[in-house]
């Protein structure tokens, strides 16, 4: 038969038990809480990340279109530069216009012939 010290034994054995589980228990609730925060806060910075990266994009595309914008209005300023320069040899040397349009024509007849 048992005796009375196996009896308490069991009973401290069994409250030990218990309490470690118990402990188990607290400490799995408190990693639950952790993950949970980290996920947040991964999730806070990632945002934060993709804004910023948004934010950047935005900037580049502005400053390549007005990039863009001034390299046009230069092509056409140099167009119509040549366009004006064009005219007043034109005018100038009229002849020459004339002789150099026509060799300039016959030379891409013999081209598109070939």
């Amino acid at each position: 038969m048992a005796t009375t010290s196996d009896l308490a034994k069991a009973k401290t054995a069994r409250t030990n038990a218990t309490e470690r589980e118990q402990h188990l228990e607290d400490q799995i609730a408190q990693l639950q809480t952790d993950l949970k925060e980290i996920a947040s806060t991964l999730t806070r910075i990632s945002g934060d990340k993709v804004s910023e990266a948004k934010h950047t994009a935005k900037a580049e595309y502005s400053q390549l279109r007005r990039q863009g914008q001034h390299v046009v209005e230069e092509v056409q300023d140099q167009a119509t530069n040549i366009e004006k320069q064009l005219k007043d040899t034109i005018r100038d040397k009229p002849l020459t216009a004339v002789a150099s349009a026509i060799g300039i024509g016959f030379i891409l007849a013999l081209l598109s012939r070939s």
